[in-house]
């Protein structure tokens, strides 16, 4: 009998079997979606029912939302900037240069070391130099913090390496950066042999100017709630509240029907948000990249808008630290939530552990996936807050403390019984123990990262401050109907 036809075919059968394998083995692609802004409460999967965003809410069920997921505090009032670069580095602000990135090996850098095409488009608040090493394409990228949001200053990548610009969108900066991301997706080579992607998309929205986009009014006949700790005014002065850019955009005392119009003029870029995020993923799954793309969904810090009497993020209350982050793709299960701490620099490390890449050295984050696949109920016990000089927090399961050191002040709030920190119960003398087994988390937490900062060893009642009246002017981006409606007062 001759044999050659039975191993010819188990060669082929070999043969065929190794292309499967290395099929299988690729690596998967990555689309990374970053929103500027973006209030943790603010998607209808998690529980918002005052908000429409299904796109978000099927990225919630396709994948794993960490509901305690936070910025590491900034050392910035533009807390973006310090977000932003300990995102891409894997690393929290102590340890870094959050203006420039120098020295730091960045995520679309590494990725791109190990065979990814990195693409790049949207915001980039941390300097032209450390862009062009993240990302060997670009399009439609904003160096900067903001803009008005319909005259967006663009620069592109050239074949040449450099970048070339600035030009003027001609859109609106969402819609902008959809574009790009779109071009990007639908020009990438399938052919055999095609490297895998690592597409990173920072949306500018929804960041003021708080500018309802083409086709999504602000629905201020069903304005969203007032927050739960709504107030007028702070009463004392947290050390952002006086001359601050983001406290300035509306009066004060805050009024009700002030907070809910911005909160739906919120609302609405939150909406288109939502909108051009689903055509992203329509490409995504028209391309037929959709089974083997990681996709990663979140914010890079959150937002007061009218909690405690703020507006911006330039505090360490729930509302301003806490982002979203969701992660689906191959492997990672559906629909789940998880409640233990995470950050966002833990998500340089989870992509490289999901891709089989070693992040870099002196990377502070960690893999988030054990947590999804029950190898570990937590990463951490406690999460440390630190605000440029005048804040410092940490909180664990239950109980939050805060200190504002320049004050002499602090705060203890009960987060099982109030989660919208509005009774701090410091001064209960029921809850000394708390207050001894936090304070030393934090100390501990500040040796950890080389954080001197002095804290106060007692509390007491801060002067109180109010701002009814204060003159404010506008900054160079708010249109014109915003300056009309909120700064002619």
């Amino acid at each position: 009998m001759n044999s050659t036809p039975f191993r010819l075919a188990a060669l082929a059968c070999a043969l065929c079997s190794g292309s499967l394998l290395a099929a299988t083995a690729a690596k998967p692609n990555i689309l990374f979606l970053f929103a500027d802004d973006q209030r943790a409460d603010t998607i209808g999967a998690h529980g918002n029912p005052h908000i429409a965003t299904p796109n978000i809410d099927r990225l919630a069920r396709e994948g794993v939302s960490f509901r305690r997921n936070y910025v590491f505090g900034g050392n910035s009032g533009a807390v973006c900037v310090p977000s932003r670069a300990m995102l891409h580095s894997g690393k929290h602000w102590f340890a870094i240069n959050t203006q420039t990135l120098a020295g730091e090996k960045l995520m679309g850098e590494l990725f791109g070391e190990q065979g990814y095409t990195t693409f790049g488009t949207g915001k980039w608040h941390n300097g032209q130099p450390s862009w062009l090493r993240a990302f060997q394409q670009g399009e439609s990228v904003m160096f900067g913090g903001m803009s008005n949001h319909e005259k967006v200053p663009l620069h592109d990548r050239s074949p040449d390496g450099k970048m070339v610009g600035p030009r003027t969108g001609e859109k609106f900066s969402t819609e902008l950066f959809a574009d790009a991301a779109i071009k990007f997706l639908n020009g990438h080579d399938t052919a055999g042999g095609a490297k895998p992607f690592f597409c990173y998309i920072a949306f500018t929205a929804p960041h003021d100017p708080r500018q309802p986009p083409p086709g999504f009014p602000a629905d201020y006949a069903n304005r969203p709630p007032l927050p739960k700790n709504f107030l007028p005014q702070l009463p004392f002065d947290n050390g952002a509240m006086n001359g601050g850019r983001d406290e300035n955009l509306g009066a004060w005392p805050r009024t009700e029907s002030m907070i809910r119009d911005q909160l739906a003029e919120y609302y609405s870029m939150v909406r288109h948000l939502d909108a051009q995020i689903g055509r992203i993923l329509a490409t995504l799954k028209t391309r037929g990249f959709a089974d083997n793309t990681i996709v990663v969904y979140a914010a890079d810090n959150g937002l007061a808008l009218g909690s405690h009497g703020l507006l911006g993020k330039q505090s360490v209350f729930e509302h301003s630290m806490r982002t979203p982050f969701i992660i689906g793709g191959p492997g990672i299960p559906r629909g789940r939530e998880h409640t233990a701490f995470t950050y966002l620099f833990d998500i340089f490390p989870t992509l490289c552990d999901l891709t089989g890449i070693a992040p870099p050295a002196g990377v502070f984050g960690e893999s988030v996936r054990p947590l999804w696949e029950g190898k570990k109920e937590k990463l951490r016990d406690t999460v440390f807050l630190p605000y440029i000089q005048v804040q410092r927090a940490v909180r664990d399961e239950r109980w939050k403390l805060i200190c504002y050191p320049k004050l002499g002040y602090s705060q203890l709030f009960d987060l099982e019984t109030d989660p919208n920190e509005t009774r701090s119960v410091y001064d209960d003398p029921a809850n000394a123990a708390h207050i001894t087994r936090l304070r030393a988390a934090l100390v501990a937490w500040q040796a950890r990262v080389g954080d001197k900062l002095a804290l106060n060893d007692s509390s007491q009642p801060p002067p109180k401050v109010d701002l009814t009246g204060k003159k404010r002017a506008p900054d160079q981006w708010q249109p014109q109907w915003i300056i009309e409606k909120y700064f002619k007062n």
